[in-house]
Formats: C-alpha cells, structure tokens, sequence
C-alpha cells in the first residue's frame, strides 16, 4: 500500500518520540502503513530526522529494534493517555535505550599491538544513538509540561498521539473531517429512523 500523506501530528516537530509513534499508522478499512516496515524505510525516517546519514546500511536487526522501541514508546503513551500504571518492560526498554550508548569509544587490547580504543560496529552504533535520543525525547514528553496534552486522536480507527491544542481532539483535519462526517451520518440515520 502506498505511503499515505498525512500531516504530522500535533508535537511531531518538537518531539521526535511523538513521530516514531506515529510511524505505524491505521487507515479505514482495516488497513495499516508502518513507515518503518523494511530496513530502508526505517533508515530513510532516521535520516529525514537527522538521526542517521542517507549511507547507513541499516539491516533488519537494527529496524526491528526501532520498531521495537515504537511500540514500548507506544505502550507509556497510551498509559499516559489514558491514566494507567505504565508496563514496567515499556520503562525498562526506555531506560535500556537511554543508557545502552557508549559515550566514548571502547577500549581494546590486542595481544601484538598492544591497548587501542574504538567504537562498535558503525551502524549499530547509528542505531543506538538515535534510539538513545528518541527514548530520551519520550522521557522528556512524559515527565515534562507536554505531559498532560498527550492524547490518543479522537478518531476511529486513528492510532496516532498527538499533543492537545484548545479543543482539538484529531491528529489531522482527514480525521477531524471523518469524526465530523461520522457524526453527521448517526445524526441523519436517527432522525430518518
């Protein structure tokens, strides 16, 4: 299915975690778009959000764990949202994130050349660095003064989150609109009942 073109959400641009949430995306009719579905869909959103270069040869391993911290990141928003305890392995996995980075290269000791220093694998360091700053934008967005904007969008079947603006209640003016018509139809067939 073609990658739908939808706006982002309120507090995308100003919290990265809020974006990759909204990566995976439900459309009416039961459809779903992950942006992050190959490795090369995964690489081009780190990249179009300076977390990774164009080159990085991201692998399946390196996507799976993007969606993975998504779907944790997810998982504490909809707790959020909703005014639940949050799943102690969505926290964990955030803080997991937050301090997996290395913050210098390791050192290393060869048995000829003697000590010397260097970083992991280069992608996989990528990787953990852009997990490590979107896990930390999430921790921010929870803890911070946003926190109590954070909502689920108010239209079916919309999973995105989004931060709260005056009375809007969508993700976009496409679910705004849908919710609208929705209304208006039960509004029509009640009174032709």
């Amino acid at each position: 299915m073609e990658e739908p073109a939808l706006p982002p959400a309120t507090g995308e641009k100003e919290h990265l975690s809020l974006a990759l949430a909204n990566s995976a995306i439900a459309l009416a009719g039961g459809h779903t778009v992950d942006l992050l579905g190959t490795p090369a869909q995964a690489n081009r959103w780190l990249t179009e959000r300076g977390l990774a270069p164009v080159d990085a040869g991201m692998m399946e391993m390196c996507a799976a764990q993007v969606r993975s911290l998504r779907e944790q990141i997810r998982s504490l928003f909809a707790s959020r949202a909703a005014g639940l305890p949050a799943l102690p392995a969505a926290v964990a996995a955030i803080n997991d994130a937050m301090t997996r980075v290395p913050t210098a290269p390791l050192l290393r000791w060869d048995d000829k050349a003697g000590p010397y220093r260097t970083t992991p694998h280069p992608t996989t360091e990528i990787v953990d660095h852009a997990l490590a700053t979107v896990a930390a934008d999430a921790a921010d967005l929870l803890t911070g003064p946003d926190a109590e904007r954070l909502t689920a969008c108010g239209s079916t079947p919309c999973n995105r989150y989004l931060l709260r603006h005056g009375r809007r209640h969508w993700c976009s003016t496409r679910c705004g609109d849908r919710a609208r018509a929705a209304r208006a139809y039960a509004r029509r067939t009640r009174s032709g009942a």
